[in-house]
């Protein structure tokens, strides 16, 4: 029986066991006089959570452990010895072997494959079956555990309230976990970067070329300077030249000009634009915007206009930053008490004076933190860069040029056939650190700029 079913049969346990033990409590309960410490639902659950729990959990381990057994298994078979070494090669062979047997491919390349594929399906079977059998010893050993607990004395809401505490925990440590695995998963590879190339040079060179890289000075063509240019220029300068003003306008009308009925339907249509998904901004830049910044650019006299302009890239990033920007300015003009706009006002000042003068500095840092944090993620986006910008580094103040950015180049970098302990893929690693970094520096200065100065109202 497949993992997959093992899960189904294991959920479908779990609800037998909660209708036994709720029967078994209620049985106990009518044959017995004085009060049980809890409901009979609760016990239910406690024998459910105990019958499923605990072959659930082996389950995921076995998910993740049991290919590499199944190939191993595979690999000491008499059939495998002619399988080469290492390489490539071996891991095509044993892949196509696994497709076979699972019925996922009708031929093969390597005539080895097709000798190896009852091999693997034995084996998968046999693991199988293994699996079925250590679930289901789980299973009965926990309903049996369980089952024998319910009586009158025991304190079942309490024990299920721990154990939905434990799950609780669990799924947030996942989370903290999986963030310090990626963190991990940088340095290891950046470090093997490192050891090839200087960090000085990968941080502070001017020419990026890792198409073309010379075993004697690997560094001479992997400044990063130009990505980092690229990225700023694109994501924190063109982006935000249309996210602020139009995300902030958008705000202060909505919180102080625009009837209720307006904003009601505004809003809304507003953040739409945060859900439209970026793949979708990305055919938009490539397909719409990029031809037509290009075709400006010509009618003013500019010939040698890119395609693949900054401009493009950043107009439709920007637009895709606005909601960000509108939302965030919206809450932080919303936080302004009332009595501050009304004293304004009272005083003899314009709606336009109190805006300026009153509310907008008010709620500076709100915006300015939310505008940081719109930064860090446009200098993120991956989707609109790969589509619409240029995959060339350079240095250049020109919008209509081409340009590049640190996620383009991560993208180009790993999806070329290069092999992974070379200078050209661990490089992307090593962007992904630096990204990570600035990141996560913008997003601790945001919520510095916030906390320090944001003024405290009555």
């Amino acid at each position: 029986m497949s993992v997959g079913a093992l899960f189904f049969v294991v959920i479908v346990l779990g609800l037998i066991g909660w209708f036994v033990g709720r029967a078994r409590a209620i049985a106990l309960r009518s044959s017995r006089t004085g009060r049980f410490s809890a409901l009979p639902g609760h016990h239910g659950w406690f024998v459910a959570l105990w019958t499923t729990l605990p072959p659930l959990l082996f389950l995921a381990i076995w998910f993740f452990v049991s290919p590499a057994m199944v190939t191993d298994a595979v690999i000491a078979t008499p059939q495998a010895a002619s399988l080469p070494p290492t390489g490539f090669e071996r891991s095509a062979i044993l892949s196509e072997a696994r497709n076979l047997a699972r019925g996922e491919a009708f031929g093969a390349f390597h005539d080895l494959s097709e000798v190896l594929a009852p091999a693997y399906a034995a084996a998968q079977r046999r693991f199988d079956w293994i699996a079925t059998a250590l679930a289901a010893i789980l299973a009965f050993a926990g309903f049996a555990f369980s089952y024998l607990r319910v009586r009158p004395q025991f304190g079942a809401r309490t024990a299920v309230e721990r154990i939905v505490m434990l799950l609780l925990l669990g799924a947030s440590l996942i989370a903290i976990l999986t963030t310090f695995g990626i963190v991990a998963s940088l340095l290891f590879e950046s470090a093997r970067f490192f050891s090839i190339v200087p960090l000085i040079d990968f941080l502070f060179g001017t020419h990026w070329s890792p198409q073309v890289i010379d075993p004697r000075d690997p560094g001479a063509n992997l400044g990063a300077v130009p990505l980092f240019w690229g990225t700023f220029f694109i994501g924190a300068v063109i982006a935000m030249l249309v996210a602020i003003p139009f995300g902030l306008m958008s705000a202060i009308y909505l919180t102080q000009y625009a009837k209720l009925s307006t904003r009601r339907w505004i809003k809304p249509l507003l953040e739409v634009l945060a859900g439209v998904p970026t793949v979708v901004y990305g055919y938009f830049a490539a397909l719409t915007v990029a031809p037509a910044v290009r075709d400006f650019a010509v009618m003013i006299g500019i010939r040698w206009a890119s395609s693949e302009s900054a401009l493009a890239a950043g107009l439709v990033m920007g637009v895709m930053i606005i909601p960000f920007v509108s939302s965030i300015a919206d809450d932080s003009l919303a936080a302004v008490p009332s009595s501050m706009r009304d004293g304004s006002l009272a005083m003899g000042a314009t709606p336009s004076e109190t805006i300026r003068k009153v509310l907008v500095p008010a709620a500076l840092p709100g915006i300015v933190g939310g505008v940081l944090l719109a930064v860090s993620r446009a200098i993120g986006e991956t989707m609109i860069v790969v589509m619409a910008a240029s995959g060339v580094a350079t240095l250049t103040l020109n919008p209509f040029a081409s340009t590049t950015t640190v996620t383009k180049q991560i993208v180009d970098l790993l999806t070329g056939e290069a092999e992974f302990d070379s200078a050209k893929t661990l490089a992307a690693f090593a962007l992904g650190l630096t990204l990570f970094v600035i990141t996560l520096l913008l997003n601790i200065v945001a919520l510095i700029v916030v906390k320090r100065y944001r003024e405290a109202y009555d």
